[in-house]
């Protein structure tokens, strides 16, 4: 091992429970970032941005999402 190696970290945890996965769309860029939404409050965390259907297979299995992904504009 290096001196200067990364270590794996594992994606932080968003309960299904209190959390749901979505994709907030900007309608005048057709940009999209794949965020978590709380249940409760409405607050977004963003995870990453999603460039193509590529990176949105990672975010799914990262995060282990089945189904269809919400947009929000």
């Amino acid at each position: 091992m290096g001196w200067f190696s990364r270590k794996k970290e594992s994606p932080p945890a968003f309960p299904a429970e209190k959390y749901e996965p979505v994709l907030r769309c900007s309608i005048c860029t057709g940009e999209q970032v794949a965020c978590m939404r709380e249940r409760e409050g409405g607050k977004l965390r963003e995870i990453m941005l999603i460039r193509d259907e590529e990176d949105l297979e990672r975010f799914r299995k990262l995060y282990g999402v089945t189904g269809e992904i919400r947009k929000i504009y």
